[in-house]
């Protein structure tokens, strides 16, 4: 007799098993803007402000570093919640809310945000070809050679986002493999780490840590960011009429948001270490003999003196190669290398949506990246080409000062609209968060004025005294009119005094709207 058997094979997974499954899968589809988002807390500005802050400061400005790391992952919840549960983001909320004036000017302001961060990508690009090509290339030609950027991201966008996440997260791999090994190689004191970075003190220092301190928050805390991560979360396809799913996405973009800034905190965290462990209370002189023990072509960079060393990221590629070997410069290069790459397509992103949203204006992504790299490149390639690399790289200051006026235009506004209950509905913010971010705000902003106040003060020049007082009452009404603004959606009506603040019920949306000016 035939017989026919028949196996059956039952696989079991236990309903933690499938649940935790399902919630890695939920996580991965998620994953992306938060990592984009966070390639702005790792470009050329942040890591010269990092290696500064360790070469000055030591280990001691760590839990700053920290502190403006939470705050920024705070900052950017508001902006994935807007995105997420409006489907649109600052800018077109701006455009929206806001009547024309106020809107253009705000547009102007973040624009100069976007142009000042693209300057400092062209400038570390362009500083870590030199360092990798031995000087081969000279400071202008790498400035040129970053017009490449255009072309590498009109080419991978064609691809779809997901290959540009996938682009930025290689990216994102490098850096922390370059400035890891660097960690590794230097071995800084795990104790002095953990006490920097947990104990909120900074004994025996004077102006130069307070103002490091504060250089650390506004390299940190960028403006323009705030608008690109509230865009970057409508790449997922959420039902916004589902508030179940909208709570569900908020959730998993907060999560992978903590994870991509955590790993750039790392990052940061190594720069910093590296550079306190090595170089902090360190001499001009020593560094000087250092090099010319190793024979290296760059020790005309540090004068024979007993003054303390000043460095910068060039500076800082040349001392590591001079008392760690060349290999630790060249990694160095990559890694800042990296850093600008990354930085530049973020930039691009940023200005797109920008430009959209404010203007409703749609301009191809290859003219818009062609005019701000061109307005990024031409006096950056001025300086390279008729100063030296001291000036190049000192336009830094000047540009982390013009992001940090910048502040106000991108964190007043996300205040104000993720606390309107018309907006946001059942997600506007709470009392909680509408006083905590309130007082951030401030504080973040009280912060970065008194940078720029030490910084023109330190000008020397009555003309630029008289422009800068000029500039700061039009600049200070400006911020004053927003604030006003923020204050009545934060339930202050009664400043409203003639009843002309009025703020248009939501419009879930996934595509640009035609907008009643």
């Amino acid at each position: 007799t035939e017989t026919n058997v028949v196996i059956i094979s039952l696989e079991y997974t236990s309903p933690d098993e499938s649940m935790l499954k399902e919630y890695f899968r939920k996580l991965w589809a998620f994953t992306g803007p938060g990592f984009l988002m966070s390639i702005a807390y790792l470009d050329p500005g942040n890591i010269e402000s990092d290696l500064q802050s360790g070469a000055r400061a030591g280990f001691k400005l760590l839990w700053v570093l920290l502190g403006a790391t939470i705050i920024g992952l705070l900052l950017q919840r508001l902006a994935a919640r807007l995105g997420v549960v409006t489907g649109m983001h600052l800018a077109e909320v701006c455009n929206r809310h806001y009547p024309t004036v106020p809107r253009i000017i705000l547009w102007l302001m973040v624009e100069l945000a976007i142009i000042g961060s693209d300057m400092q990508e062209v400038i570390g690009s362009a500083i870590a070809l030199n360092l990798l090509s031995v000087g081969r290339i000279p400071l202008w030609a790498g400035v040129l050679i970053t017009i490449i950027d255009t072309f590498v991201f009109l080419f991978l966008d064609k691809y779809g986002l997901r290959k540009l996440e996938a682009f930025f997260g290689f990216l994102i791999t490098i850096m922390a493999l370059s400035f890891g090994y660097e960690y590794v190689r230097v071995a800084p004191n795990q104790g002095e780490v953990l006490k920097g970075m947990f104990v909120p003190y900074c004994s025996g220092c004077g102006p130069t840590q307070l103002e490091q301190a504060v250089g650390v928050v506004g390299a940190v805390i960028m403006p323009h960011n705030i608008y690109l991560h509230s865009a970057l979360v409508k790449s997922r396809d959420i039902n916004r009429e589902n508030k179940k799913e909208v709570k569900e996405a908020n959730k998993y973009y907060f999560i992978e948001s903590s994870i991509a800034l955590f790993v750039s905190f790392l990052i940061n965290v190594f720069v910093v270490a590296v550079f306190a462990e090595a170089f902090y209370g360190r001499t001009n002189m020593e560094v000087s003999l250092q090099c010319n023990e190793t024979g290296s072509a760059h020790s005309e960079l540090f004068p024979a003196n007993n003054e303390t060393l000043e460095v910068d990221i060039y500076k800082g590629g040349v001392v590591l190669g001079c008392f760690f070997g060349p290999a630790a410069l060249y990694i160095w290069a990559i890694g800042i290398l990296a850093a600008g790459q990354s930085s530049t397509m973020t930039g691009t992103y940023s200005g797109q949506f920008v430009m959209e949203g404010f203007l409703n204006l749609r301009w191809s992504r290859f003219a818009r990246v062609l005019l701000t790299r061109s307005i990024a490149i031409f006096p950056t390639l001025l300086v390279a080409v008729f100063q030296d690399v001291q000036h190049l790289t000192g336009m830094n200051d000047f540009l982390n000062v013009l992001q940090s006026m910048q502040l106000p235009f991108a964190l007043i506004p996300i205040l104000t609209f993720t606390s309107l209950t018309s907006l946001m509905n059942d997600f506007a913010n709470g009392l909680v968060w509408k006083i905590g971010g309130g007082l951030v705000i401030l504080v973040v902003c009280a912060i970065n004025m008194y940078f720029v106040v030490v910084y023109v003060t330190a000008l020397n020049s009555i003309v630029l005294y008289v422009f800068s007082a000029l500039l700061s009452i039009a600049y200070l009404s400006f911020v004053s009119y927003l604030v006003w603004r923020c204050l009545i959606a934060l339930g202050v009506s009664r400043l409203d005094f003639r009843g002309s603040v009025q703020y248009p019920p939501a419009v879930l949306m996934d595509e640009q709207p035609e907008f009643d000016s």
